[in-house]
C-alpha cells in the first residue's frame, strides 16, 4: 500500500500521469497506475475486502481507545484493532494482515523499532504502512525509525488532523461530513 501523499508527490514530479480537479486533488486512471507499476517493477495488489485495516499498537490504553473510536467513527470501510505491546502486535499482524500500523516507539518488551524492523524485513509484511508515534520525539529517534522503514514519526500528543492526512482520511472525512444526509 502506498500513502496518498507519496502518490501525490509522484504526480507532482511527473512520474505518474494524473488529472487535477478544480479543487487541487489528483485523480488517477487505473491503466496509468498499471503502467507506472509495470515500468518500476511494482506489483499492484487487489484486495477483495475493500476495508482499510488499521492496527494501533500502544501500551497507553487511553490513547489506543481514543484512536480506535476516532478512526472507527470516520468511515464504515475502516476496521480498527488494538494491541498493547509488540508481542501482541505480532500475533495480530499475522492473523489480521493490517494495511496500516499506528505504532508507539517506546513499549516494554518488543519496542516499536523492533516491530518496524521485523515487518519491513519480511516480504509478506513489508508493504504494510507504518506511522509511528512517540512521547520521545527526538531527532535521533525520528531518524532511526525512518531508516528502519516507517513512513512518518509523530510527536505525542498527536495532532489528529495531521494523523488523518497521513492516513489518507483527512479529505475523505471532510467530504463525507459535507454531504447532506438522506
Amino acid at each position: 500500500m502506498v500513502s496518498p501523499l507519496t502518490l501525490q508527490q509522484w504526480a507532482r514530479n511527473g512520474w505518474i500521469s494524473a488529472h487535477n480537479t478544480s479543487d487541487g486533488q489528483y485523480r488517477f486512471l487505473y491503466h496509468d497506475l498499471e503502467y507506472f507499476a509495470h515500468e518500476r517493477g511494482l506489483t499492484l495488489t487487489h484486495d477483495d475486502d475493500n476495508r482499510t485495516r488499521i492496527l494501533i499498537v500502544d501500551d497507553d490504553f487511553q490513547l489506543s481507545g481514543y484512536l480506535r473510536e476516532l478512526l472507527s467513527g470516520l468511515n464504515h470501510n475502516i476496521e480498527v484493532e488494538t494491541a498493547n505491546d509488540g508481542f501482541d502486535a505480532n500475533g495480530k499482524i499475522q492473523t489480521g494482515q493490517p494495511h496500516i500500523l499506528l505504532l508507539d516507539l517506546m513499549m516494554p518488551g518488543l519496542n516499536g523499532f523492533d516491530v518496524c524492523h521485523q515487518l519491513k524485513s519480511n516480504p509478506a509484511t513489508q508493504a504494510t504502512r507504518i506511522i509511528t508515534m512517540t512521547g520521545y520525539h527526538t531527532p535521533e529517534n525520528v531518524e532511526r525509525i525512518l531508516n528502519v522503514g516507517a513512513e512518518a514519526c509523530m510527536a505525542k500528543p498527536l495532532d489528529t488532523d495531521t494523523l488523518l492526512i497521513l492516513l489518507g482520511l483527512g479529505e475523505e472525512t471532510k467530504a463525507t461530513e459535507a454531504r447532506p444526509s438522506k
